[in-house]
């Protein structure tokens, strides 16, 4: 049985995807939800499904080897990042090389970078008058969004979409490809 590590900053809907797709899976599970918020609805959906979590401080995640130890102790296979905010550290990239792996609600190279996430892509989106988007699943390396794309899947982007109407199809495209892709790369 493997061991899926999810990095989480806010309500959680990707990560709930994820556990529903191992919830009875005899090759991986979710072992562990990491989170930078407090308050965040992925602890909620953590406690409600008996996942053990983490509330990680700033400090340590940035300028020591705690986090990384921890998620060596946990015999980590896969570092999953479903809506997670913070640029990942050197050192923890370099701790699980092409074990981390990201979801962008893009079509990267466009509209990523710092700065880039949920909201804020999709009204870039829109106002550069994109006729697609999509999401854009990736390996992670030191910099934002830069890392080995391993999927993109589109969804088409009309004059009469709103922000929050891109959101809903990219949403769509994250549920139901996200697991799908966890599952190919922890495998490997």
């Amino acid at each position: 049985m493997k061991n899926i590590v999810i990095f989480a900053s806010g309500a959680g809907s990707n990560a709930q995807k994820i556990i529903d797709h191992f919830r009875n899976s005899e090759k991986g599970r979710v072992a562990l939800i990491v989170c930078n918020k407090p308050g965040a609805g992925v602890l909620d959906i953590a406690q409600r499904e008996g996942i053990p979590a983490v509330l990680i401080e700033k400090e340590k995640f940035f300028h020591t080897d705690t986090y990384v130890q921890l998620l060596k102790e946990q015999h980590t296979d896969l570092i999953v990042l479903a809506g997670f905010l913070w640029k990942v550290p050197a050192n923890l990239v370099q701790a699980f090389p092409n074990r981390i792996i990201n979801i962008h609600p893009a079509l990267l190279p466009k509209f990523g970078g710092k700065g880039m996430y949920g909201h804020f892509v999709h009204e870039a989106v829109v106002a550069a008058g994109e006729t697609e988007s999509g999401i854009t699943i990736h390996f992670v390396n030191e910099k934002y969004d830069d890392g080995e794309p391993i999927l993109q899947e589109r969804c088409i982007v009309t004059p009469e979409d709103t922000p929050e109407a891109v959101a809903r199809k990219v949403q769509a495209l994250e549920h139901q490809w996200f697991p799908v892709i966890v599952e190919r790369i922890l495998l490997k």
